[in-house]
């Protein structure tokens, strides 16, 4: 049975999948392929580049440690300006992730890659997804992890291509299509049950478009055909991190593949939680 992994965007919450990937790998769960959008595109090519073992997450999981929001999200005076003034497309320069991007993949060709990865990226001017499993190793990455507004989007043979995690941010259907039977989806967070609403517009916002996406998630998962196993891993809940805050990556790796660990050792056949909770709530999968 083909198994993928499937890894969602969230940014800074990216740190969550390491943790995930730990629990998975220590129970000798590995993927045939994966598919990502976002920052789990970024994630996904550093464990399709570096193969599936422990020491890999030991160095993925010391990347993140390392990372600032300086680091990925650079800011220059003038391009802010420039941006803000509609001269550009982003406020800050791409330069420093592509960079971190070609340092840490071993390979020149998507394609050669020892699993196979799958990135979704957006089509500006057509708002369709794109599906991007070849190419030089950098740009389809930087494309599909490309926020928009925020970073430069990327020219694929004359397609302007932004973050993947606008039109799909958990692209199940698609490793369905590329013949996965056994899915493992990796998301950065979900929709917690809150004991108070959040604080401040940045926190609202974040946490109307998680509920957004998580609509669209739930809907694609009850359509999902009978033969198809679909194990969804909890993220940690509540977060409480926002996702351009990088100065948690320890104790957001650690909280997710202690989640993770529990959640796996415990789990009957094709269940799949479509709502965290503090009691740690688990619902199966319709169909």
């Amino acid at each position: 049975m083909s198994t993928a992994f499937v890894l969602s965007g969230g940014a800074s919450l990216g740190a969550i999948q390491v943790g995930m990937l730990r629990a998975l790998i220590h129970r000798e769960i590995r993927p045939d392929l994966i598919v990502a959008t976002s920052v789990g595109a970024v994630n996904g090519a550093f464990l399709a580049s570096h193969g599936s073992t422990i020491a890999s997450l030991d160095e993925l999981g010391d990347l993140w440690r390392g990372a600032r929001r300086g680091q990925v999200f650079p800011l220059e005076p003038l391009t802010g300006l420039l941006g803000f003034l509609g001269a550009r497309r982003n406020l800050v320069p791409g330069g420093a992730l592509r960079r971190l991007i070609a340092r840490n993949l071993c390979h020149e060709q998507l394609e050669d890659l020892p699993i196979p990865l799958h990135v979704v990226a957006c089509d500006v001017l057509s708002g369709r997804e794109a599906l991007l499993s070849r190419g030089p190793r950098v740009d389809p990455i930087l494309a599909s992890a490309g926020s928009p507004g925020v970073l430069p989007p990327v020219d694929w043979h004359g397609r302007l291509l932004i973050d993947g995690g606008v039109v799909n941010n958990t692209p199940i259907s698609h490793a369905i299509a590329l013949g996965a039977r056994r899915i493992y989806v990796l998301p950065t967070g979900g929709p917690c049950a809150l004991a108070a609403p959040p604080r401040g517009a940045l926190a609202m916002l974040v946490y109307a478009t998680e509920l957004m996406v998580s609509q669209r998630f739930a809907s694609e998962l009850a359509s999902l055909r009978s033969e198809v196993d679909v194990v969804v891993l909890p993220p940690p809940c509540p977060i409480g991190v926002q996702p351009t805050d990088f100065g948690h990556a320890e104790s957001l790796m650690t909280r997710a593949q202690e989640s993770a660990e529990s959640f796996l050792s415990g789990r009957p056949d094709r269940v799949v939680p479509l709502h965290g909770s503090r009691s740690g709530r688990r619902r199966r999968a319709m169909g």
